[in-house]
């Protein structure tokens, strides 16, 4: 057995190399990373519990694997947990995550100061979940794609993983917009992801190393691929200020946006159409879902499992 990969993002990159580890040669078209694919735009949270606030269970339970087959390809992971605040007037958010999610412990200042000393007199409390971890996505999806580039073209069962552009074979497919500001301000250090619950705009901070970070978290139903526009890119560095003022002096450098793929219920979809295999509707957990939606797709082809995100067949 061979397999083509066709899509060169964290989906089509994950399969392809899973396919490979387990001796099945597959050769991966458009497999150079780069701001043509969504996940370029990604923070890179491997937080499984974080996201089950709001994500069906399955988005926990299938990603809590990630963060260790991210490690086993050779990326590297950080494992510093996830910190979770809101403003002193918005208590109640605080207290709705915690009921929402699991995996976490409540913090005092005192708590928060000894874990990140930047917010310590900023928040009287925070959830934190320890067991979390980030990586650094474009890293990630560079040390795939080498890996992959010195494999030998393949033929054979096509899986297609195009994300927003295999909606001519996916119809219930649609678009979820999400933009993103990097920035430096080595006047802030963090640690870990930082997830601030503001009333107008929710954001997380995720450190890059050496005063950079990554905002983000808009999410608004549009499959507009443009650059951000002035509103999200206002609204973010507004709550990037109420987590710590010293964000007003940072350098902006890098603006952007994209689509992601999801299905109506943000689960995603291994799918046969014809003869073809598709992987798709990762949304927002892209990092956090493509291991285990990769690991189904080689269970698939090797032991004619059916997955659990595995749709039936259509023509």
């Amino acid at each position: 057995m061979s397999v083509t990969v066709i899509g060169g993002g964290v989906m089509g990159l994950c399969i392809a190399t899973e396919l490979n580890a387990r001796g099945i040669p597959a050769a991966i078209l458009d497999r150079a990373p780069g701001p043509q694919a969504c996940s370029w735009w990604a923070g890179g949270m491997l937080a499984p519990w974080c996201e089950g606030e709001s994500a069906e269970p399955a988005v926990v339970r299938h990603g809590l694997g990630a963060a260790d087959w991210w490690r086993d390809q050779g990326v590297p992971v950080t494992r510093n947990g996830t910190l979770v605040v809101s403003p002193a007037r918005d208590t109640g958010a605080l207290a709705r995550f915690a009921r929402r999610s699991q995996g976490h412990r409540m913090l005092d200042a005192q708590g928060i100061a000894a874990l990140e000393p930047d917010l310590g007199t900023r928040f009287d409390r925070a959830l934190f979940f320890d067991s979390e971890a980030h990586l650094a996505p474009r890293e990630a999806l560079a040390i795939l794609s080498e890996r992959l580039a010195r494999t030998q073209a393949a033929t054979g069962q096509v899986i297609d993983c195009r994300g927003l552009s295999a909606r001519d074979a996916l119809g219930d497919l649609r678009g979820v917009r999400g933009e993103m500001v990097v920035i430096r301000c080595p006047e802030i250090a963090l640690s870990r992801p930082v997830r601030l619950l503001h009333p107008r705009m929710p954001l997380y901070v995720v450190p890059r190393g050496d005063g950079v970070f990554m905002l983000g978290a808009t999410m608004l139903e549009s499959d507009r691929r443009g650059p951000p526009t002035a509103r999200a890119v206002l609204e973010l560095l507004s709550a990037a200020f109420a987590l710590h003022p010293a964000f007003a002096e940072a350098e902006v450098l890098e603006l952007g946006a994209d689509a992601r793929p999801a299905f109506p219920d943000n689960l995603p979809r291994i799918r046969r159409v014809g003869g073809v295999i598709h992987a798709n509707g990762l949304y927002r957990h892209g990092f956090l879902l493509a291991p285990a939606v990769a690991r189904m797709v080689a269970d698939h082809l090797q032991h004619q499992t059916r997955p659990e995100f595995m749709d039936a067949d259509h023509d």
